[in-house]
C-alpha cells in the first residue's frame, strides 16, 4: 500500500484522505521484493495505456463483414500504433511527447499543408497561424538529424 500526493491537475477522489491518495495492489507472489512487485504492478499500467491507445487508433470497431478484411484492419492499426509509440521519443518534445492519440491526431496530423516542389525538391509549407506548427517543424527537424539506417 501506497500514500502519494496526486498528479498535478488530477481530480480527488472520495477515497482520498488529506489530499492524498492511497494506491494498493495485492498478489500472493511471495519470493520478489516489494519493489519489484511495484514495478512488475506500473509496467502493467502502461500496458493498460496502450491498450487505451489501441482501442482510440480504430481497434474500438471492426466494421469489415470477413475475417480477412478485420485481419488487414488490425495490420493497419499495429502499424499506426508503431508510428505512435516511435514518434514521441524520435520527434517530439516536451509536453507534445505525452499527448494521446486523438490530441496527436486534432493538433498535428490533421494540419493544413501545402507539398511544395521547387527545384527538384520537396518541401512542406505550413500554416503560420496555426498553434502547433513549431512543433511539427521541430519535429521534422529533429527526424531529418537522425543518422540514416541504411
Amino acid at each position: 500500500m501506497r500514500k502519494e500526493r496526486p498528479h498535478p491537475g488530477a481530480q480527488l477522489r472520495f477515497t482520498d484522505a488529506d489530499g492524498m491518495r492511497l494506491t494498493c495492489f495485492a498478489t500472493n507472489t511471495a519470493s520478489e521484493a516489494i519493489a519489484a512487485l511495484e514495478l512488475r504492478h506500473r509496467q502493467r499500467a502502461r500496458a493498460e495505456e496502450r491498450i487505451r491507445a489501441t482501442r482510440a487508433t480504430g481497434l474500438r470497431n471492426l466494421t469489415l463483414h470477413d475475417t480477412a478484411q478485420n485481419q488487414i484492419w488490425l495490420e493497419i492499426v499495429q502499424i499506426a500504433l508503431d508510428l505512435l509509440a516511435w514518434m514521441p521519443m524520435l520527434a517530439l518534445t516536451g509536453t507534445a511527447r505525452l499527448w494521446e492519440p486523438r490530441r496527436l491526431r486534432l493538433r498535428l496530423f490533421s494540419t493544413a499543408a501545402q507539398l511544395v516542389t521547387t527545384g527538384r525538391r520537396g518541401y512542406i509549407r505550413l500554416a503560420k497561424h496555426w498553434p502547433w506548427t513549431d512543433v511539427i517543424t521541430d519535429a521534422l527537424d529533429r527526424l531529418h538529424t537522425l543518422p540514416n539506417p541504411g
